[in-house]
């Protein structure tokens, strides 16, 4: 399925019988297989009498050569997978497995993408970018505060530099277009943070997805640009902010950064409600910590929250 699909890739119409050579199938084994493509992988086909098949649009998959090619600053040893569970998945079980970091997982499809506190990532096939990176961390916590922060500053330098002028950051692990969410990062630890450990850096950028049905206001690469965005492309300029941010990060922490990733963050001074659990509290956004905790002035009082399972919502009065 996934040969025929190479051959379709282009967008462009291919007859039953020249992709039934391309395959040494024949022409009903070629349409067996693109009634998969549609059910399975969630693909539009054309199907014109005279013409032949092509996919209602291009698809560019993935290649770890094009991505270091075009990386200016090198890039880290890639596994690229059609369809894993997560990429994040893939790559706690390639620490397990002793694989040696720093490595990059990427996947056109996952079937049980992740985000924060167990949500579900939608992850259709070869239309957004799901991308681990892990890193070795070693010199204990330091290395470790406000690191979900600085990938959210290296993410939303690539969308400006794609021309999503627009994108901005919210405390503590989403990228926004206005207050449509475009991409999400979530990281993992393996080892002892204290000493040495692994840490996983997970991102879903929303790529050139038009169509989804999420339960929330979303928006993605090509809706705000009108254009298909090339993900080898996005993935290079990606690895190339993050090796940036995280050297400024290793060098300098994020006190350095601080200052910046307040400027980026859409809800600076806005009201809103800190959830944890079934408490709210309400207070009023008044930046981050060098640690990258929020700050919040609640009732008058500055106080600072961290943590994995907090979220973060706008009050109706802001």
């Amino acid at each position: 399925m996934l040969k025929l699909l190479t051959l379709l890739k282009d967008g462009r119409f291919h007859s039953g019988e020249a992709l039934g050579i391309a395959l040494g199938v024949s022409r009903s084994a070629v349409w067996k297989q693109l009634q998969l493509l549609e059910s399975e992988l969630d693909l539009a086909v054309y199907k014109v009498r005279g013409r032949g098949y092509r996919l209602a649009a291009p698809l560019m998959l993935l290649d770890a050569s094009r991505i270091d090619l075009m990386a200016g600053n090198g890039s880290w040893p890639t596994f690229i997978h059609d369809e894993v569970d997560s990429t994040n998945a893939e790559a706690l079980r390639l620490i397990a497995s002793g694989q040696v970091a720093p490595f990059l997982v990427l996947a056109e499809r996952q079937s049980a993408g992740r985000g924060r506190r167990g949500r579900a990532w939608l992850s259709p096939f070869a239309q957004n970018l799901y991308y681990s990176l892990v890193l070795r961390v070693e010199g204990g916590m330091r290395q470790l505060e406000g690191l979900s922060l600085v990938v959210g500053l290296a993410v939303r330098q690539t969308l400006l530099s794609l021309g999503v002028a627009s994108a901005g950051l919210k405390w503590p692990n989403d990228v926004l277009v206005g207050n449509r969410k475009v991409a999400g990062i979530l990281l993992e630890l393996v080892g002892d943070p204290a000493d040495v450990c692994h840490v996983v850096l997970g991102i879903g950028i929303n790529v050139n997805m038009q169509e989804a049905e999420i339960d929330q206001a979303w928006t993605s690469l090509r809706l705000e640009s009108g254009q298909l965005v090339d993900r080898n492309q996005l993935a290079a300029l990606l690895g190339d902010n993050l090796r940036d941010y995280l050297v400024r990060h290793r060098e300098h922490g994020f006190s350095a950064l601080q200052e910046e990733w307040e400027q980026a963050h859409l809800w600076q001074g806005r009201s809103v409600s800190l959830i944890a659990g079934s408490t709210s509290i309400d207070g009023t956004v008044l930046g981050v910590d060098h640690q990258g905790a929020l700050r919040l002035d609640v009732n008058g009082v500055e106080k600072s929250f961290s943590g994995g399972e907090l979220s973060l919502r706008l009050r109706n009065d802001s």
